[in-house]
């Protein structure tokens, strides 16, 4: 099964590191991000990722994902589930991963 390498090829994505200009506060994924011990994890690079969450995600959705970044696996529950709106928390995730990494690159 594939499921490992999707999550870790979006996780690579958002935290690659590269300097642009963030000032969005400390936001739960701006913290998370902070607290992952990832070395791309910059409190820039964090204040960008929590700058694009703050637009492409809710409060409820960013706080869900912002407990992914200490349990993963809770991010392939979701994705996995039969749930609908964990089908649509999913693809939020997703678009918001893809928007992140444009944007904080």
């Amino acid at each position: 099964m594939r499921i490992f390498p999707t999550l870790w090829l979006c996780a690579a994505a958002l935290f690659a590191a590269a300097p642009e200009p963030a000032s969005a506060g400390l936001g739960v994924i701006d913290r998370a991000c902070r607290q992952s011990n990832r070395p791309a994890a910059t409190a820039q690079m964090c204040g960008c990722i929590q700058q694009v969450a703050n637009s492409a995600l809710n409060r409820s959705e960013r706080r869900k994902v912002a407990r992914w970044f200490k349990d993963p696996h809770q991010a392939q529950v979701v994705r996995q589930s039969d749930r609908r709106s964990d089908e649509v928390l999913w693809q939020r995730y997703r678009a918001f991963g893809d928007l992140a990494a444009r944007t904080c690159n």
